[in-house]
């Protein structure tokens, strides 16, 4: 998300910062590196999260980093430092230098198991020690946004995909193998999440960012309000790309925080500033096939990557 956020902000003229660690894999923002200003900082550190403040002076914060949304990704102290404490030290450097609206990304991870789209005042049950900490993390926006009377807002995102995804991903497995005429492995085909595409998330925070006069610490749905169960979305997928290959349903291992309903609610957005997803899954689909085809290297990228994880 961070990287298409950046390419969305430049092309509406915006000075844009990145704030990006050492050792932070530079593919996504390699093609845009001359067009940002680059500040090495790590989020779990205070001193470099300020400095980095002070040098950009931002109107505009996004907070979007994160750790532990990829299965690989266990190390739970780890997760308490960068979402938690990660959090507090960019929310205290946004505070000392003063801003016009911070925007964190949080998760629809922080409701846990639900049988229907919950509203954002809904009590939370994270299920997962990220989901956890991205509660946490929400909550302490909120806490701070109210008790100083911050344009601070949080994002809760469903199922983000399109350009520049993780290539563990499901979405990019879909379109990678597909254009080889191939399917990865699957899971249960009644598993259900809610996809929204990744230029109509951006749109939602560009929307929260510019939008005054909001409640202090007001949190947002950011989804479509259609729930796809896994077997539509290969289906889609089988269709857009011509795939003659059957699903192997139960080949790949179900995870354990799948589920069969999953779905979000976005009328609070869409009442109060107007967003709305304009990207059916269909559409969304071609236009991230397309982005493959356009960038022959990176489909080369995440078909190795997709090749060494075996799918």
């Amino acid at each position: 998300m961070g990287a298409n956020l950046a390419r969305r902000l430049l092309d509406d003229g915006h000075d844009v910062h990145l704030i990006l660690r050492r050792a932070h894999n530079p593919w996504r923002v390699e093609e845009i590196s001359e067009h940002v200003a680059i500040h090495d900082a790590d989020v779990a550190d205070a001193d470099s999260v300020a400095a980095a403040f002070a040098a950009a002076r931002p109107d505009w914060v996004f907070h979007l980093a994160a750790y532990g949304a990829y299965p690989e990704q266990k190390d739970a102290p780890r997760m308490v430092t960068t979402n938690v404490m990660g959090t507090l030290n960019m929310l205290t450097a946004a505070q000392g230098r003063g801003f016009e609206a911070f925007v964190n990304a949080g998760t629809s991870s922080e409701y846990g198991y639900k049988d229907h789209a919950p509203a954002e005042d809904e009590p939370l049950e994270p299920n997962s020690m990220y989901a956890v900490t991205k509660a946490a993390a929400t909550q302490m926006c909120r806490m701070t946004a109210r008790s100083h009377d911050l344009p601070v807002r949080t994002m809760r995102i469903y199922s983000a995909y399109g350009p520049y995804e993780e290539p563990t991903r499901l979405v990019p497995t879909l379109a990678v193998r597909g254009l080889a005429g191939e399917l990865p492995p699957l899971a249960n085909p009644d598993i259900a999440r809610d996809y929204v595409y990744v230029d109509d998330v951006c749109e939602a925070f560009v929307l929260a960012a510019a939008t005054p006069n909001q409640e202090p610490g007001v949190v947002y749905n950011v989804g479509t309000g259609v729930q796809t169960k896994l077997r539509d979305i290969v289906e889609v997928s089988r269709r857009l790309l011509a795939i003659e290959a059957e699903p192997r349903w139960g080949s790949m291992e179900q995870r354990s925080w799948d589920t069969s309903t999953w779905v979000s609610n976005p009328v609070r957005l869409e009442q109060r500033l107007g967003w709305r997803a304009r990207r059916g899954l269909e559409a969304g689909l071609r236009e991230t096939v397309e982005w493959f085809r356009v960038h022959p290297a990176l489909l080369q990228h995440y078909r190795t990557q997709i090749d060494k994880r075996g799918e």
